[in-house]
């Protein structure tokens, strides 16, 4: 009697081979090795403490809020360089109404979050309809919407910036719920770290919960494929588009509540920071794979960056250098990994 031959498709994978197979298994151990880094060179003594740690997330929350959903995008295919400039957008806008129009703080965050997700199906539908690349379509979005934020808020304001949005009735509570702090371990925290950390576990449940989560890895991954087995590729990307949109907005209605006011200028190159910590985190390029924790710590790393450079009495200017250097070395990182990981032994 011969022994039969065990089908590898049902063996089952060693539990490092799974992790290694982790999309943010690479983005965690960086964001570890940098936490290490920057709380050895510390001058201060206070990176590795609430205060510090209060500092680093207060940079990290509003990038990984959009990234997360960055992330989500570029897992189902498609990228989106109208996202920072939609921060400034949006902030602008809830200011223009409240300072013009006089209306109320929650009316305003209603018609500017509509006004996001306007912005977002127009350049999903441009993108499915057209067959344009997405960095074309949201790269021309971006030059409209940066064009527009000048000419408009100089054509009500006579400057660059609208201000005094903290006179809106009801202000109070809006601020209270976007834009407030609270104390921890004697360290003031700002509430984006909460809505952060709350959309992080959002965008993972989606991706890992949902028959949506399925629709955007099969989207990503083989678009010609996904739709021959009935998933809605149209449909998921245009989906997508809104929620990285509605995230930006989300977020300039937090940035415009906190500083009382917007630059017609805020935004520009934001865009790159959330692709960054997508793609720090895990996230493939070309679609099919990534997860939102990844986009999450990559941004935690970005944070950690902002604050640990000038705590080491570092040039500032080093920053952008910085991080591109962890862009590049996480991208090789993942990629190595992933190979091994895909060619790990089976038990």
């Amino acid at each position: 009697m011969t022994n039969a031959v065990k089908d590898e498709r049902v063996q089952k994978t060693s539990p490092i081979t799974n992790l290694l197979r982790r999309p943010e298994f690479g983005a965690l151990m960086g964001a570890l090795a940098i936490f290490v880094l920057f709380s050895t060179v510390d001058t201060t003594g206070n990176f590795g403490q609430p205060g510090g740690i209060a500092g680093w997330t207060d940079i990290a929350a509003p990038i990984g809020i959009v990234a997360v959903f960055v992330a989500l995008l570029m897992i189902g295919g498609e990228f989106d360089l109208s996202t920072g400039i939609m921060v400034g957008s949006t902030g602008l806008l809830a200011g223009l109404i409240v300072t013009e129009l006089g209306l109320d703080i929650w009316t305003t965050i209603a018609l500017v979050m509509i006004f996001a997700a306007a912005i977002g199906l127009l350049n999903g539908w441009l993108v499915v309809t057209t067959g344009l690349p997405s960095f074309i379509v949201t790269l021309a979005t971006f030059f409209v919407l940066r064009g527009l934020n000048l000419a408009v808020t100089k054509g009500f304001t006579g400057t660059v910036r609208v201000s005094e949005t903290d006179k809106a009735a009801n202000y109070d509570q809006a601020a209270a719920v976007f834009a407030s702090k609270f104390d921890i371990f004697g360290a003031s925290f700002q509430i984006s770290l909460v809505w952060w950390i709350f959309f992080t576990l959002l965008a993972t449940w989606i991706l890992t919960r949902t028959k949506f989560g399925n629709w955007i890895y099969a989207a990503g991954g083989d678009p010609n494929a996904a739709r021959n087995a009935g998933v809605p590729v149209v449909k998921t990307k245009i989906i997508l588009f809104v929620m990285a949109s509605l995230a930006a907005g989300f977020v300039g209605i937090m940035l415009v509540l906190r500083l009382k006011g917007m630059q017609a200028g805020q935004g520009v190159g934001i865009e790159f920071f959330y692709i960054i910590a997508a793609a720090v985190g895990g996230t493939l390029l070309t679609g099919g794979k990534g997860s939102a924790i990844g986009a999450a710590l990559g941004a935690t790393i970005m944070g950690m960056a902002y604050i640990g450079i000038p705590y080491a009495l570092w040039d500032s200017d080093l920053t952008f250098t910085f991080l591109g250097l962890i862009l590049f070395a996480a991208v090789l990182i993942n990629s190595f990994v992933g190979k091994r990981g895909m060619k790990g032994k089976k038990k």
